[in-house]
């Protein structure tokens, strides 16, 4: 009778390496394919989701495809604000970022939330370095004038808006096998640092990097019809598609951003951007390795292609 090797239990179903053969499908497809990953500040407030995210990461660096990650870290930055007296204003789910507003940012994003990342996927095993975008001159940006939105005129104050990426720093850390983890700070020619909207520095980070896939990870299934519906998800969506659900209203609050930068990243030559659940066990590693997948897929036009959640 066969011994189960120690610490390794006996796999006793009757095709035990199906799922493994399926999956490898997918491993040959993506190796050595970048992938840019967009962490929010849910995920990262909350110790077992974090490290359950990770986990999912751990597994796909080690099927040898190179990972960006970028976090946000708004909740943290919110309880932050609140905690020292500050103002929370958001407009069409971008922040308004006073000097004083900036500088506590500063101390989230780059202190506590970034420090709590790096440690679990290096505890994962992920070899792992902390950057902003101003590390390396990797993002240039110029500071946001008063804009239009909703038929208001908003000020975002010390908020850049990306001009120019060079991704040198961030390919030369990949080919030496590290991860490179980046907090959503830019700076313009001058040395002035902005606070720049998450979502926005992954979409051009992954333009910039040709990266074959682009990740939301959220705290809803996807792009949901109904918010408070998780059954009403939009398994997959092209550019014309995305148009129709955001003259729907569909499109809202917090995913006016995401699916703004979705939309750059696809116009900038990105094949596919994935908006995943960060709550569920195995939902990123779901949409990766199954033509099912767990959430939304957006494509610039045409039908999915099969694999990766397609």
């Amino acid at each position: 009778q066969p011994v189960a090797r120690p610490g390794i239990p006996m796999n006793r179903t009757s095709e035990p390496f199906s799922t493994l053969r399926s999956a490898a499908r997918y491993v040959r497809q993506f190796r050595s394919k970048i992938f840019v990953v967009k962490l929010g500040g849910e995920l990262l407030d909350d110790p077992q989701l974090r490290r359950n995210v990770c986990a999912q990461l751990a597994v796909l660096w080690s099927f040898s495809i190179p990972l960006v990650i970028v976090h946000g870290g708004g909740t943290g930055l919110d309880s932050l604000c609140e905690t020292m007296g500050l103002p929370t204003e958001k407009v069409a789910g971008r922040r308004v970022t006073p000097p004083e507003v900036l500088e506590a940012a500063k101390m989230a994003f780059k202190g506590r939330l970034q420090m709590d990342l790096l440690a679990d996927l290096e505890g994962a095993g992920v070899p792992t370095v902390g950057l902003s975008g101003l590390d390396g001159g990797l993002l240039r940006a110029e500071k946001r004038p008063p804009v239009m939105v909703d038929g208001q005129m908003v000020d975002f104050g010390l908020v850049g808006d990306v001009k120019a990426v060079d991704p040198a720093l961030l390919k030369h850390l990949i080919a030496g096998g590290y991860v490179p983890v980046v907090a959503p700070f830019t700076a313009d020619a001058s040395g002035q640092v902005f606070n720049t909207n998450a979502d926005t520095v992954a979409a051009s980070l992954a333009q910039a990097l040709g990266a074959e896939k682009l990740f939301f990870l959220l705290a809803v299934p996807g792009l949901l019809r109904d918010v408070k519906e998780p059954s009403s998800l939009v398994p997959f969506a092209d550019l014309k598609d995305l148009a129709v659900l955001e003259g729907e209203g569909v499109v809202q609050g917090g995913m006016r951003p995401k699916v703004t930068a979705a939309k750059a990243a696809l116009r900038g030559g990105v094949p596919a951007v994935h908006l995943v659940s960060g709550l569920g066990q195995d939902a990123l590693l779901t949409e990766v390795f199954t033509n099912e997948g767990s959430g939304t897929m957006l494509v610039a036009n045409g039908v999915p292609a099969e694999g990766g959640g397609a």
